[in-house]
């Protein structure tokens, strides 16, 4: 080993020995690129930041060039580059094999290896590293679109969510290597550091975004869940059929309409659905989904859990999921003051404001509760309807019995919606809820 590897070597063991990793970079190429007439100089590769390098070795320098520092060791002149491997490289990645200075020398030399036509070189972490200018109008990785993602999958995420939140479409050729990629996504990018990137993507594009992990098929890796949604079908509407999972991504449209830059209460939108993958059943031919809140709040704990979510943030969403269908039915005055104790009121009710508007659905349950959400400010002992059960039995000339409760009621629930207001029109309510009510008979 020649005196100038023999100093490199010894510079990286004392790193190694102090708790970080130090390799020479390619000594084999370096090697070969070592000649007499130069002062020797080599290309180290490691993860020690400047300041613990410098107490390591005390005469390092800061270097301005390419590397981030510099150290004379007898004759030769060390190099530094920061390892900045990422955690979701393809393993091959991972290995630095050419620096700035060895690709300079080689193009100098014209003897520029083809396989390192697009090799892993020590960078600063950026977030846009690997994607070109958006000034272009499009989302694309720089250089081969598949080595681009190969030295790190992340960006395959990081691509979708540029263009989910920049409303840019992905150029083809990066699209063809993300779906060539998909399956390397799961295999190498943790978790974590997908869910780092959705949180990122805005509320209001968020169904782009959970369309373009569909189409991708990384959602059906990551959320097989929800990606199978998409095989279930549901009434829209009187005429209209639609898939459980494109219904769900209109609710996430619409969701932050009302409530914008709710980012929890959009990821909860994607998963409110998800208990009719396990409650769907055909009953004359027609799909029914019975209890799905309720076993989808189940169901969505333990993908949460999956997902690296905190536990108070799985507790939000799993709490909308289980109460979002509470304000889709015509409550009474009871029933709406359960449902205004409960935590999060006001985004259950800008779901249910976002599954009607998805469907193109009827507004009378949800308009009836918002009013009735006025008369939760009154106490409870003082909500009396404006005839009691005796005058409602003189009036209509009645005996006692359980019709007298129900007309009672459904005075009170007149009241409530404003239609009745006075004795005079209270009096003529009963008159005609009890004549109506004998022509069904």
């Amino acid at each position: 080993m020649s005196q100038p590897f023999k100093d490199a070597v010894a510079i990286c063991k004392a790193i190694i020995r102090n708790g970080y990793d130090a390799y020479v970079i390619n000594a084999k190429l370096q090697k070969s690129l070592l000649t007499a007439d130069a002062q020797p100089e080599l290309d180290i590769c490691t993860d020690v930041a400047f300041d613990e390098l410098q107490k390591l070795i005390p005469n390092v320098e800061r270097d301005g060039g390419d590397s981030f520092a510099r150290v004379i060791e007898g004759d030769t002149v060390l190099h530094f580059y920061q390892s900045n491997s990422a955690d979701a490289s393809h393993p091959e990645e991972c290995l630095v094999r050419l620096t700035p200075r060895l690709a300079k020398t080689l193009a100098e030399r014209e003897n520029m290896p083809d396989y390192f036509a697009c090799p892993y070189m020590p960078t600063v972490e950026d977030p846009h590293d690997g994607f070109a200018d958006f000034s272009e109008g499009v989302v694309r990785f720089k250089g081969i679109q598949d080595q681009t993602l190969k030295q790190d999958y992340l960006r395959a995420v990081r691509a979708m969510r540029f263009s989910a939140n920049f409303g840019l479409p992905i150029g083809p050729n990066t699209w063809m290597a993300i779906l060539r990629g998909g399956q390397r996504v799961l295999d190498y990018v943790p978790v974590s550091e997908i869910m780092n990137e959705w949180r990122k993507v805005e509320a209001e594009n968020m169904h782009v975004f959970v369309r373009l992990l569909y189409e991708s098929m990384i959602l059906h890796a990551l959320l097989p869940e929800v990606a199978a949604l998409a095989r279930i079908k549901q009434k829209k509407n009187e005429t209209e059929d639609e898939s459980v999972f494109d219904h769900t991504l209109e609710v996430m449209r619409h969701y932050p309409e009302e409530l914008p830059y709710d980012w929890f209460g959009t990821l909860a939108c994607l998963f409110h659905d998800v208990g009719k993958l396990y409650t769907a059943e055909i009953v004359d031919g027609n799909w029914t989904f019975h209890q799905h809140h309720r076993v989808g709040a189940k169901v969505v704990r333990k993908i949460l859990a999956r997902l690296c979510m905190a536990p108070d943030e799985m507790e939000l969403i799993c709490h909308l999921v289980r109460q979002h269908m509470r304000f889709h039915f015509m409550l009474t005055d009871k029933g709406i003051r359960r449902f205004k104790s409960l935590d999060e009121y006001p985004r259950l009710i800008e779901l249910a404001r976002a599954d009607i508007k998805a469907r193109n659905g009827n507004y009378k349950e949800f308009n009836h509760n918002l009013k009735m959400l006025d008369r939760t400010e009154i106490r409870e002992e003082e909500l009396e309807p404006l005839l009691n059960g005796n005058e409602i039995m003189t009036i209509l000339s009645m005996p006692p019995g359980p019709g007298v409760g129900i007309i009672r009621d459904a005075l009170l629930k007149a009241q409530v919606m404003g239609d009745v207001a006075t004795v005079e029109q209270a009096v003529d309510f009963v008159k005609k809820y009890t004549a109506r009510e004998q022509l069904k008979g």
